[in-house]
């Protein structure tokens, strides 16, 4: 692998991942979603200061960043899947939840909290069935609760487990070569704690049973 194009592999997938879907959206609504809610750029907050519908357009739209960082990543690094996939995924997350494009345009470190980005990596990189697992589990665990975030870790420590598991099984997510198959390991362990980090006052909330629920607007 040449020493330059993992670099730049590094550099544009933490780019993308910095695009401030939530906050293009929020102007054109007219809103400072910095400023507006709990200040996240992420979908739950964007739901809940802009509606349903908007949410769901910066949902998507940071689904996608996690998508075209991997698709970007492999065109780099081919053909070295496995570490275009690893890298592409760990950095879109980061860079959503450490954006330094939010940075300049508010003077504070800020950033979402990488689920949605890293819906759009586990959805390049796993298998149908695990997805579908995850995503029901994902969607279950929101019908019975109206907790997102307890749905959002849920899922991402299910995604996590499956990786895992089928590292040891001695498969990959994707096809490629046999040698990047426990790389993914490395995939499963940082975005995961990235995710969870970014969540701790999520969790403290759901520990003390105040977190706000799907539908409560802030």
């Amino acid at each position: 692998m040449q020493p330059e194009r993992f670099l730049l592999t590094i550099l544009l997938s933490y780019l993308i991942g910095s695009f401030p879907t939530a906050y293009l959206v929020g102007r054109v609504n007219g809103i400072n979603i910095f400023e507006s809610g709990s200040g996240n750029m992420g979908t739950a907050n964007a739901t809940r200061v802009m509606g349903f519908k908007w949410g769901l357009v910066v949902w998507a739209g940071d689904i996608l960043k996690g998508v075209a960082a991997i698709l970007i990543a492999r065109q780099l690094l081919a053909p070295s899947l496995g570490w275009a996939n690893v890298l592409g995924a760990v950095f879109a997350v980061i860079g959503h939840n450490w954006s330094i494009i939010a940075t300049v345009l508010t003077g504070r470190v800020r950033g979402g909290k990488g689920a949605a980005t890293w819906w759009g990596a586990f959805l390049m990189m796993a298998p149908a069935p695990v997805i579908a697992v995850v995503a029901l589990l994902f969607a279950g665990i929101v019908a019975l609760t109206r907790y997102i975030s307890l749905g959002v870790l849920a899922s991402v420590a299910a995604g996590a487990a499956s990786v895992a598991v089928l590292v040891a099984l001695g498969q990959g997510l994707t096809v490629g070569p046999a040698e990047t198959i426990n790389i993914y390991l490395v995939y499963a362990v940082v975005a995961g704690v990235v995710v969870f980090y970014r969540h701790r006052e999520n969790i403290k909330r759901l520990l003390a049973g105040t977190e706000r629920r799907f539908g409560e607007r802030a």
